[in-house]
């Protein structure tokens, strides 16, 4: 287990402070800065266009996706609305058709509404990628490992596929910088849900767009402000101060989701297991050569049906039914009724979403606390309930 190096991280903003010599940053909560003289404004006039708290962590976050620049924003999909308001009228994009949900959802209805037009396609299948390519496209949407079950495209085969004339977007939610760089690979943008990983607590929301130029930068930042969607400082202290521990709590994450791997492979109530760490996974070669890790999300399918994944998610105790992932805490998600609700049952469908697929973000609590959990909840899903006998029935 190698992970990238978060020095950067955790030294966030760390020591910065110019005016008294706090080690830690203060906040800075004013919304507005006064000008130094008339028609002569200082760094910060306004906290909607530029914030001090706010540039610390974007700094951070740029530094750590070597990025020349970036903008944090106040959720995950306010930054990928960000990332839309680079394409021109009637813009061409393509996107993976198993997208997180809120993803596709957005897509999806502004392609309904003439704004954009959009095709998702399995982009694993790289001639069938090349072919949708041909025809002219302004943004290549990536998201690997996917949500929710964990494919894996070759980042930097899909760029240079895609050209210098496509702009290529990669959603890194999934790893977070710790593990994997997107645009070292060949991305333009890389797009964070700052509410997972990087934050990691799971008490504040967030999103990020970090851009592989100065110029991207500048854009996505005049965008930023323009529509409004910057973070608010606190927000942003939280989530830097969140960002400090990335590092450990990774290992951690990492560590206990291997043991919960091997765990899952014996249980004879599991039917298929995806996770790119597994040699027989489709994407495990290339996991190997972009991530520094193969991560701490895992989906698999249950034996049974829904009531079995009933029975499971209500015999779980150190596993909470709850959205989102990257939390210090353990969380267990059934993404047909949940993340991926708002996909049609057959986009779900072609997306691989079953009915018994159930995802699990593992946290860092005590590994052999959650092997005990899982085992008290999978166990109890093999037990199949008792038929009520119909009226007339003979017993014996």
């Amino acid at each position: 287990m190698t992970l990238l190096n978060q020095t950067t991280a955790v030294r966030a903003g760390i020591d910065c402070d110019s005016q008294h010599g706090a080690v830690t940053p203060p906040l800075y909560l004013s919304s507005n800065y006064s000008f130094a003289d008339l028609d002569q404004p200082r760094k910060y006039d306004y906290s909607r266009s530029g914030n001090p708290t706010r540039d610390i962590l974007a700094e951070a976050l740029a530094a750590l996706e070597q990025a020349a620049g970036g903008v944090v924003t106040s959720t995950g999909m306010s930054a990928v609305l960000l990332v839309l308001q680079l394409l021109p009228k009637g813009g061409r994009v393509v996107a993976p058709h198993d997208c997180y949900g809120g993803t596709f959802r957005l897509l999806s209805t502004w392609h309904e509404k003439g704004l954009i037009e959009v095709e998702f396609i399995d982009q694993s299948d790289l001639a069938k990628l090349e072919q949708t390519l041909a025809t002219p496209t302004d943004l290549l949407w990536i998201e690997t490992p996917s949500n929710p079950l964990l494919r894996v495209v070759d980042v930097h085969a899909l760029c240079q596929l895609a050209g210098p004339e496509v702009l290529k977007v990669v959603d890194n939610t999934f790893l977070s910088p710790a593990l994997q760089q997107p645009i070292t690979l060949g991305a333009d943008l890389v797009v964070h849900s700052t509410t997972k990983y990087i934050n990691g607590h799971s008490d504040v929301v967030g999103g990020a767009v970090l851009a592989n130029t100065e110029e991207l930068a500048e854009q996505i930042k005049w965008w930023a402000n323009c529509i409004g969607i910057t973070a608010a400082p606190f927000d942003c202290l939280l989530t830097t101060r969140g960002l400090r521990t990335l590092n450990v709590r990774m290992k951690q994450h990492l560590e206990n989701t291997e043991r919960i791997i091997e765990f899952l492979k014996l249980h004879t109530a599991i039917e298929t297991i995806h996770y790119p760490g597994l040699a027989e996974h489709p994407g495990h070669e290339i996991a190997k050569r972009q991530q520094s890790h193969f991560g701490a999300m895992l989906s698999f399918e249950l034996k049974g049906d829904l009531q079995a994944v009933r029975t499971l998610v209500n015999n779980l105790k150190y596993f909470t039914l709850a959205e989102s992932l990257g939390g210090v805490e353990s969380l267990i998600c059934h993404p047909a009724t949940m993340t991926h609700a708002a996909m049609a049952p057959k986009a779900q469908q072609q997306a691989g979403i079953k009915p018994n697929l159930i995802r699990l973000s593992v946290g860092i609590e005590d590994v052999d606390d959650l092997l005990a959990d899982l085992e008290h909840g999978l166990s109890r899903s093999l037990i199949k309930p008792i038929q009520e006998p119909k009226q007339g029935q003979a017993h014996g």
